[in-house]
């Protein structure tokens, strides 16, 4: 026969064990809320979709991150779909136009790629890593954390530039802003502001109602064992 102490410690350990998950579930709810009032064009199922893939890689393990970028690959190039978010103070840093791969689509990105020299970007939760001086100036390249969807962004050079391409003045006679071969690539004049607030190690997010995508993604459907592997993996990476 249990003991009454042990009763009740089984019962407060359980209750806390039940309102610690509570409160797990609860915080990309409140971050949810609290960006959306920051960011009323950006989907809020978008944007909860991608909190909760942040949320999965911090629940096994991953750095807390200061930033979040999302885009949102579902509107056309002519409108802007970047957003950048401080975690911290849950404000809006940055909302802008930005350029999907020149084998995506045209205004519309519809098709996307993992493979080395596909010129179509990639989809899913990435981490940010270091910036750099190269051929597009200053930039910013970055790992992705989804195997089969953009584990390979490092190895096909998928980074964040600045490009003359990404121009609203294109809009008015091409129907569309420029495209790139993959990268998520910005206007020149917010591309320090857009590395600067991005590199070591912050989060971005590419979404895409890719059916494969939603149903697989280790992140959408937190599946942990994967998920820890490969934040033990980044965070190695990043010492």
């Amino acid at each position: 026969m249990l003991r009454p102490f042990l009763i009740r410690s089984f019962f407060i350990t359980v209750s806390s064990l039940c309102a610690f998950s509570a409160t797990a579930a609860s915080l990309p709810i409140k971050l949810t809320n609290a960006l959306t009032q920051v960011a009323p064009s950006l989907n809020n199922k978008v944007l909860s979709t991608a909190l909760s893939a942040m949320q999965c890689a911090l629940s096994n393990g991953a750095e807390p991150a200061k930033r979040l970028a999302v885009i949102d690959f579902s509107l056309p190039s002519s409108e802007k779909r970047l957003w950048i978010f401080d975690l911290q103070s849950q404000q809006l840093v940055l909302h802008d136009f930005v350029a999907h791969g020149n084998r995506s689509g045209d205004n519309f990105a519809t098709s996307f790629s993992n493979t080395n020299g596909s010129h179509q970007s990639s989809i899913g939760l990435f981490r940010t890593a270091e910036s750099y001086n190269g051929k597009h100036g200053y930039s910013l390249r970055m790992d992705g954390l989804e195997p089969g969807f953009n584990d390979r962004a490092r190895e096909r050079a998928i980074v964040i530039h600045s490009a003359n391409y990404v121009n609203p003045d294109w809009i008015q006679t091409q129907g569309r802003i420029g495209r790139s071969q993959g990268c998520p690539a910005v206007r020149p004049e917010i591309g320090r502001t857009v590395v600067d607030n991005l590199k070591g190690g912050q989060f971005m997010f590419s979404w895409y109602p890719d059916q494969q995508w939603l149903q697989s993604s280790i992140y959408l459907n937190c599946r942990t064992q994967q998920v820890a592997s490969r934040s033990n993996d980044s965070n190695a990476d990043d010492s």
